[in-house]
């Protein structure tokens, strides 16, 4: 079992916060009294105790021969400290190579060895991908089909592939040593120098030559076209500039070659496209003429078209719509007259009610149309005004509370801007629409939401019903005259509701946003964009 006699805080925190194995070894009893965690753990123990418990009492891969042991031991126990790399065992897993180092100390009279073992197994690994990095870049250096050079910043060239010594007809070794000018033609080897100081001022990856010819030198004096580009590194603090080299030769005279075919090629199809002009210019007039003809004709047939559709939507609509009020104020006119009695009055006035109801369904239709006719003769223009959105709510909720059906409320909420610059008359009869609808297409019992939020600069308005639904296909359709859902044909409605709400919208630079699903309801989102004016 190990001591305890030199445990204290110190030697825990020493032992338990490092991340390798630290453990101290009794010299005499040829093991271990103590261990860290990170220790027994990192040889695959499950305890420290395991570890002390252990008959094998080595951690060397190959164990010491006496002999080789007791040399060992009396290294230390002279020098104080022995140091190597060892291949260590693990009790479970495999081995690994390890930094092993000893120190020797004496407690009580008794001599130990405090071991500390570093797992050098990522050292080794980082040495061979190192070694493999070299190879390949040896390899992609020494056979790439471009020359590539290193130089130093005072231009002396310190390394330089095959292809490189091929193309400055240089034999295998030669160009190392050499200053990069003798690569670069006479006129121009004082502004090269230049240049190469201005790139160790300021390196950066770069094309030389960009829109010109670049000359480059071979051994012989002779010179020849090249594309370069630059690179660079740093190694030990001094800067390496790197040239790609490319011989342009072949490359020039073909763009050469090319270039005269071009030419050639442009004389003809210019000689071709003049006579062509000539011979079509009376024909692309006349095509233009009939053109425009063919243009005309189909608006015209297209206008004719909506409009002979939309008339034949309003008649529908209008033969419809207008006949239930009339035929509820036809009957009701008739009913009141057989209640000529004093107390008789509850029923006339019953009757009188439905009289009126009916009046103001009219007018509201005639009012959806004339509301089209301006918005459509661009009479109806936005007025914005400082108005407080929270009053304008309530106002327009107030003003939908008799088309309520039985159970059916409505729930408000804001948490947005107070006070916004807009068109008040026009948002309100959007929200009044929209809130309309809401209830008209909701059953009894059922709640619309109408919440109001916002950023700074944008109102965002949504109303919320658990109603029938309207179905994707129709949706396509919902904002277009006179258009109808089909689930929507016995519910009164002249399906101009959602086109005006568009127009009013438009005209204060909003947008209008759907999302239905049926039996499951729908919510309609319009969000404005509003300026802040101080109250005068």
């Amino acid at each position: 079992m190990p001591l305890d006699f030199y445990r204290n805080p110190l030697t825990d925190i020493l032992f338990e916060q490092t991340s390798n194995f630290v453990g101290l070894y009794d010299v005499n009893a040829a093991w271990f009294t103590r261990v860290n965690t990170t220790g027994y753990r990192q040889l695959g123990y499950p305890s420290a105790q395991a570890l002390y418990d252990d008959p094998v009492r080595t951690l060397l891969l190959h164990r010491l021969s006496p002999a080789e042991w007791e040399q060992l031991r009396d290294e230390t126990l002279a020098a104080g400290h022995y140091e190597r790399e060892v291949e260590i065992r693990r009790h479970v897993g495999t081995p690994f190579w390890a930094y092993l180092e000893l120190t020797s100390l004496a407690l009580d009279g008794k001599p130990y060895f405090l071991v500390r073992i570093t797992d050098t197994g990522r050292l080794h690994e980082a040495e061979r991908n190192l070694a493999q990095s070299v190879r390949r870049f040896e390899a992609v250096f020494t056979h790439a089909t471009i020359g590539i050079i290193v130089a130093t910043r005072q231009g002396h060239i310190v390394l330089a592939n095959e292809k490189s010594h091929q193309l400055f007809g240089y034999a295998g070794g030669q160009l190392v040593g050499q200053s990069i000018e003798v690569l670069v033609p006479d006129a121009v080897r004082g502004r090269h120098e230049h240049l190469r100081e201005s790139f160790n001022a300021h390196p950066a990856v770069r094309a030389m030559g960009s829109n010109r010819a670049l000359l480059a030198r071979r051994r012989d004096g002779s010179v020849f076209p090249v594309e370069i580009s630059l690179s660079y590194f740093h190694l030990d603090e001094e800067l390496y500039v790197v040239a790609y080299v490319v011989d342009i030769s072949a490359k020039q005279e073909a763009e050469q070659a090319l270039q005269a075919e071009r030419q050639r090629v442009d004389r003809l199809n210019a000689e071709l496209e003049q006579k062509v002009a000539d011979r079509t210019h009376a024909l692309m007039t006349t095509l233009a003429q009939l053109e425009h003809r063919s243009d005309e004709l189909a608006q015209a047939l297209a206008a004719e078209q909506e409009l002979g559709e939309l008339k034949s939507r309003f008649v529908a609509m209008a033969s419809h719509e207008f006949r239930t009020p009339l035929t509820a104020v036809l009957t009701s006119a008739t009913l009141v007259e057989k209640y000529p009695a004093a107390e008789q009055q509850p029923q006339r006035l019953r009757h009188l009610d439905r009289i009126r109801a009916s009046v103001k369904h009219l007018t509201d239709i005639l009012e959806e149309f004339l509301s089209v006719g301006k918005i459509e003769e661009g009479k109806i223009e936005a007025h914005p005004a400082q108005l407080a959105v929270p009053t304008l709510l309530r106002e327009a909720v107030a003003e939908v509370q008799g088309l309520r059906k039985p159970g059916q409320h409505i729930e408000l909420s804001t948490d947005g801007p107070e006070m916004v610059w807009l068109d008040a008359s026009l948002l309100r009869k959007v929200l009044v629409n929209l809130l309309s609808n809401a209830l008209k297409y909701s059953a009894e019992n059922t709640t619309v939401r109408l919440s109001a939020t916002g950023r700074p600069g944008r109102l965002t308005l949504r109303v919320q019903d658990q109603g029938v639904g309207i179905s994707a296909e129709d949706q396509e359709h919902l904002f277009q005259r006179f258009y109808r859902a089909r689930n929507a044909t016995n519910t009164p409605g002249t399906g101009l509701g959602l086109y005006i709400i568009t127009k009013y919208l438009e005209l204060m630079g909003g947008t209008i946003e759907l999302q239905s699903e049926l039996s499951l309801g729908t919510t309609v989102t319009i969000t404005i964009p509003y300026e802040n004016h101080s109250a005068d």
